[in-house]
């Protein structure tokens, strides 16, 4: 109780410091350019009770959801194959690292014309750019497993099944979930990104919708439900982790 306690006082200090330098910075470049942040949060909070801000966040939220969980399903046992079968490594890695450095976004006017204009590309377009981190650290950090755990595991009779259950997957997921969590923040990017094209739901459409208008108060109601999505996602992987990956709490409490 006294641990969450002090986490949550840490993040009401932080969510007052930065209130302080939004005043601040509304003071400084007037209400037209930057709104203060009490008229911000009253038209948030006006606009969570009409139709149309929910069914925005709710459409952002299902998006990057989904593709955060395709990504994880396709990346995480791909990366484990790579980390494993050196052979398969070979041939396959150097594909990996060419096409990683690739910013994915680039890609969605393709993805438009290829899977139309509905959530399909716009999902595919996130599990991608998520996809590849969690590939290459899933793949790195098995790399790096010292190979006398795999003998000695082998030694004692251990089956192929029970070597990924027993093994690998315990070596590779706290790196995963780490990656995970560092992607959540290029996946709401990226949403972002692509909703302000070819879409009329979502909040990265919202925003951009309000900016054209001159609606600043909409647009920063907009930008403050993004930041509170993207803070959403980011501690649902802290907190997968922490189930998922409870042995290294406990290594960490000896």
């Amino acid at each position: 109780m006294k641990r969450l306690f002090s986490i949550l006082s840490r993040y009401a200090l932080a969510f007052a410091a930065l209130l302080l330098l939004w005043q601040i910075g509304a003071w400084t470049l007037g209400p037209y350019l930057l709104p203060a942040p009490l008229d911000v949060l009253h038209a948030w909070s006006a606009a969570l009770r009409g139709p149309d801000l929910p069914g925005h966040i709710l459409s952002s939220a299902r998006r990057v959801v989904t593709a955060m969980l395709l990504a994880f399903a396709a990346a995480f046992p791909l990366g484990l194959l790579l980390g494993c079968r050196r052979r398969l490594d070979r041939v396959l890695s150097p594909l990996v690292f060419l096409t990683y450095p690739l910013p994915k976004i680039v890609l969605l006017p393709v993805f438009l014309t290829l899977f139309g204009l509905g959530d399909l590309p716009k999902i595919l377009l996130i599990a991608l750019t998520t996809g590849y981190q969690l590939l290459v650290v899933t793949r790195d950090s098995l790399r790096h497993l010292d190979a006398r755990c795999l003998d000695a595991f082998r030694t004692l009779g251990g089956t192929p099944a029970q070597l990924v259950r027993h093994v690998l997957v315990p070596a590779a997921l706290p790196d995963a979930m780490t990656a995970l969590k560092v992607a959540s923040g290029t996946a709401v990017a990226v949403l972002f990104m692509a909703e302000s094209f070819a879409t009329r739901k979502g909040l990265g459409f919202l925003i951009m919708d309000a900016w054209g208008r001159g609606d600043q108060l909409e647009m920063f109601s907009g930008i403050l439900s993004m930041s509170l999505l993207g803070l959403a996602v980011y501690e649902t992987c802290h907190i997968l982790e922490k189930v998922l990956c409870r042995w290294k709490t406990l290594e960490a409490r000896r």
